[in-house]
């Protein structure tokens, strides 16, 4: 009889200081992603379709910084970032400061799988979608009334971040970036991430979500990762590509490479986030040195999903 191989699914919805009153739509959320990724991978759908649809859902849940319900820029407008790879043949794809898109990981998927570009930001990722059949929207179909009032909020403080959200002693800033690592049957991995940004941005402000080796790197021979946290800091440390770095020198833990990557941000940038991380046995790790974060994952070696925030 042939051996079944594992697979294997992590989700995340961000990595700050989750309200108490916002925990339980946030654990829903991962759970419902993890739900519509497992059921794709249990039927034989590949990684990079999982993880796909994984992160649709949460795009589409405005408890979440992505897709719907994402923060506004200085503007008052949403611009978003996201990225997938595929570690077979290390093809990745991303967007950054796209517009009018409501499922940004779909059109980092598209871009992976139909061109030999990487990245594509603004009108020129808008327009690739466009070309592909992807829907676009108007903005108003993305903001929320509490993204507006947030905005509106940090506007007349003057601050970078409304004062509901600002970060206090001992808490990190607003997050809720989204993401997904898979493992599929034929032992490809995929990871991939989305986000809204940070709130109040710049215009054309690009994080870690976009960039392959900080938000998002997969590899086949090693693992997946997705991070999400402060953008600047994971940037500056190559946060995924970092992980995958110490799973392969550390006998290819991932809750001991999460561990360390998340020490390295803090040690060498003060940094505050999170990781999730799959070996490519299908192993799952998992760390954060923020008060909360929203994640969930499933394996075929256990008998049901696991959640916490």
């Amino acid at each position: 009889m042939k051996r079944q191989r594992p697979v294997s699914l992590v989700v995340h919805g961000g990595a700050w200081n989750i309200p108490d009153d916002e925990a339980d739509a946030h654990r829903r959320g991962v759970l419902n992603a993890l739900k519509a990724g497992w059921d794709l991978l249990r039927d034989g759908g590949t990684a990079v379709e999982a993880v796909e649809r994984s992160i649709n859902v949460m795009e589409n849940d405005e408890t979440f910084n992505a897709g719907r319900g994402s923060v506004l820029n200085a503007a008052g407008e949403i611009e978003l970032d996201a990225s997938i790879m595929e570690g077979k043949g290390l093809r990745a794809g991303g967007v950054a400061a796209v517009q009018n898109i409501a499922n940004p990981i779909s059109v980092a998927r598209v871009i992976m799988e139909k061109s030999d570009i990487v990245l594509l930001v603004g009108l020129g990722a808008t327009r690739f979608a466009k070309e592909h059949g992807i829907a676009t929207c108007g903005q108003d179909a993305l903001i929320t009334g509490r993204e507006i009032s947030r905005w509106r909020e940090a506007q007349a403080s003057g601050t970078a971040t409304p004062v509901s959200r600002k970060k206090a002693p001992g808490r990190s800033a607003p997050g809720g970036t989204v993401g997904a690592v898979a493992l599929d049957a034929d032992g490809t991995i995929a990871s991939g991430t989305s986000t809204g940004g940070t709130p109040n941005k710049h215009q054309g402000r690009v994080g870690d979500s976009s960039l392959i080796g900080c938000g998002t790197y997969a590899d086949n021979e090693i693992g997946g990762v997705s991070s999400t946290g402060g953008g600047e800091a994971i940037i500056r440390v190559v946060m995924a590509k970092s992980v995958i770095d110490m799973m392969r020198s550390n006998g290819d833990d991932p809750e001991q490479a999460a561990k360390d990557a998340i020490a390295l941000l803090k040690k060498r940038t003060g940094g505050e986030g999170g990781v999730i991380v799959l070996n490519a046995s299908g192993g799952v790790g998992t760390a954060f040195n923020t008060p909360r974060m929203a994640r969930a994952f499933i394996t075929s070696s256990i008998k049901g999903p696991i959640a916490a925030v």
